[in-house]
């Protein structure tokens, strides 16, 4: 059992000083009106901001400048005024045996010992406008400025160049040499994004018959044309409903077929709840917040017909409020996948907590976009206290992101966990990213040592709502055509199409927390922080049915026909364990918080209170039809890119599957 607390750190190894903030101190009291009404500075008295181009940004990838008339949106961070204080409170408040435990700070008091001053942040504004630039968000806690201009004010003002670079399949735009600031200015800041890295940031969930998204939306399975082979798999309402045969595969012929949707009596079942509410333990004084990029027009129409359609209690006041932008507020839709590319992410996060936590209240914020939107909307949970669980179904390609960026994010993360405030990511649906990166790397902020990731499963549901099966999800997908010989597979078993696998692996930024140490296998984690820590419901060929109204019109907003559609990824996993945490703490009138030190502790005493999560005795596969194309598949579970389960900690389900049991067994450390 480890209780005491680790001595408070940078999380990030760098050689490079972690801000510029403390060698030039001195020179922010310096400030003049002058200032303000000048240019910038020439070069003898500006300051490179460190750590603020990204890796990425190279001369090989360098494809021209850009028009001086491009959209720029620009992020200024502050450095905390005391960092290793606000670490040690984090940890102290989250960590058993401390004197601190589960005695967090309100938002108004950590704001006051640890944020930016007003004033600071004031200078920072004041400088940005007078050269030019808006300002369209600065939160409570003033620990960033969002800003907008043109990349020739931009450009300007930081005193760099913006080039085209291509980078994930795409071509984003970066500084091309590292940001600086007049001395006064940068002694206030710890760093500055200025890149179109931040808007890779996308939902993590995947429907059946699609690749999942990373830096491009989804793609259909559609394969070359191919003659029908007569499998024809019919979705199963639970496992085992149906069956298809199949080429020989794995010693037999015929299969389960994949499922339609699981609904939320089967979901409230298979995670061992749904007695539950009968006890009056449906989420009653609970708020789970759930933060996306836009907002769906048609949230609550949709859940309560999807809710009317199921026999589940409607959206009221009680249970559902959002603090969303207005359209007109909108940016950077086409990098951001479009407002529709998030309606999905927001309808499935809102139904599967409304179906695990019916009594709940779900609080939805919106960001304007999904890259200093979020941590605005991510800075209006944490600076008014408005919930202690948030589920954050999002994340970047990798940890490719400057370290300035990841800092200020990090900082956010800090915050909520020494106000105990719970913050759950899901952990991708790319496996390692090694295909979009070339290298294997876990999603940010998944990686945050600071909040608990969220992996996936893939789960079968018998007919009475008991889990017949729970393995890790990692889907890989052979089609099936016709032959002179028959029906036969287009590649050797288990086939070369990805349809999606948890995110996770070792992180290439962050050292390993105290809280993992002795739990995660040293060959895993090698120094560093490993993901996921727990994991959820996942595939979307054992996935979730949800109700919408899709977006036909993203200008406009308009939406078409009311549908059923079946969705996966970890995007569901993260929802549904917030929204179990937020059963088990009223059930047992604990405040669980920044979970991971107590996850963790509690593995250690009390192994068997998580339900781990290995390899299957043998290869369970699945028969799968496309409605669109009519293609037919066949999908093997368990194959995660170099991802992969084991007995015990694994970098795919983490600790292993979410339970009522387990988080229970949590809230009483």
């Amino acid at each position: 059992m480890h209780r005491r607390p680790p001595t408070p750190r940078s999380t990030i190894l760098s050689t490079r000083p972690r801000t510029a903030a403390f060698a030039l101190a001195t020179a922010a009291c310096t400030i003049g009106a002058v200032l303000f009404a000048a240019g910038p500075a020439d070069a003898a008295t500006r300051h490179v901001l460190p750590d603020s181009v990204p890796t990425w940004a190279t001369a090989a990838d360098d494809t021209g400048t850009v028009a001086a008339s491009t959209d720029v949106e620009g992020e200024v961070y502050l450095p905390l005024k005391d960092q290793a204080g606000a670490e040690a409170l984090a940890t102290a408040v989250s960590t058993p045996g401390t004197s601190r435990y589960r005695k967090p700070l309100s938002p108004k008091a950590w704001i006051a010992a640890y944020a930016p001053t007003k004033s600071d942040v004031d200078q920072v504004t004041g400088f940005l406008r007078a050269q030019g630039l808006s300002i369209t968000g600065v939160p409570a806690s003033h620990e960033f400025v969002v800003f907008r201009g043109s990349a020739s004010v931009v450009d300007s003002v930081l005193g760099t160049t913006r080039h085209a670079y291509r980078h994930a399949q795409q071509t984003l735009v970066a500084p091309s040499t590292a940001p600086s600031l007049p001395a006064s200015i940068a002694g206030l800041v710890s760093g500055v994004s200025v890149d179109q890295g931040r808007l890779l940031t996308h939902p993590e969930l995947v429907q059946q018959g699609e690749t999942p998204a990373s830096s491009t939306p989804t793609r259909s399975l559609r394969q070359q044309a191919a003659a029908p082979t007569g499998i024809n798999a019919t979705c199963s309402a639970y496992d085992g409903q149906h069956t298809a045969t199949v080429p020989a595969a794995y010693g037999r012929t015929s299969v389960p077929t994949f499922a339609c949707g699981y609904v939320p009596n089967q979901i409230r079942s298979a995670y061992g709840v749904d007695a539950l509410g009968k006890q009056g333990v449906s989420g009653q004084g609970q708020t789970v917040a759930v933060i996306d990029a836009y907002a769906s027009p048609s949230i609550i129409h949709d859940t309560d017909s999807y809710s009317a359609q199921h026999g589940e209690p409607a959206l009221t006041s009680a249970t559902f409020e959002q603090r969303i932008p207005a359209p007109s507020q909108f940016t950077d839709q086409a990098l951001c996948q479009q407002p529709s590319g998030w309606q999905g992410e927001e309808t499935l996060d809102v139904q599967s907590v409304h179906a695990v936590a019916p009594s709940g209240k779900i609080l939805y914020v919106g960001g304007t976009n999904c890259g200093g939107g979020l941590d605005v909307a991510m800075s209006r949970i944490l600076d008014q206290g408005l919930a202690d669980l948030v589920s954050n179904s999002y994340g970047d390609v990798g940890e490719n992101l400057p370290l300035a960026s990841i800092r200020g994010q990090e900082n956010l993360h800090i915050q909520a966990a020494g106000e105990g405030i719970g913050l759950y990511f899901s952990s991708g649906d790319n496996g390692d990213e090694s295909a979009s990166l070339g290298s294997a790397q876990p999603d940010f902020p998944a990686s945050s040592p600071w909040v608990t990731s969220v992996g996936g499963t893939s789960l079968g549901v018998a007919k009475d709502g008991h889990k017949t099966y729970e393995t890790g999800w990692g889907d890989l997908l052979d089609q099936i055509v016709t032959s002179p010989r028959g029906n036969v597979y287009t590649t050797p078993l288990p086939g070369g199409i990805v349809g999606g696998g948890a995110g996770g692996g070792r992180s290439t930024l962050f050292d390993q927390p105290a809280y993992q140490r002795g739990v995660v296998p040293a060959g895993l984690a090698n120094g560093k922080r490993v993901s996921p820590d727990l994991a959820a419901l996942a595939d979307p060929y054992t996935g979730f049915s949800i109700g919408i109204r899709p977006i036909t019109d993203d200008a406009k907003l308009t939406t078409g026909a009311f549908e059923n559609e079946t969705y996966g990824g970890t995007s569901l996993a993260s929802p549904i364990t917030a929204a179990l945490s937020a059963l088990v703490q009223q059930s047992t009138n604990t405040r669980l918080g920044f979970a991971n030190p107590t996850l963790y502790a509690t593995y250690r005493a009390a192994p068997a209170s998580f339900s781990d999560v290995t390899p299957p005795a043998s290869p369970i596969a699945l028969a799968y039809t496309s409605a669109t194309s009519g293609h037919d598949f066949l999908v093997t579970l368990d194959h995660d890119t170099s991802l992969t389960t084991a007995t015990g900690y694994d970098d795919v389900t983490g600790l292993g599957a979410v339970s009522f049991r387990g988080l229970s067994a949590v809230a009483r450390r």
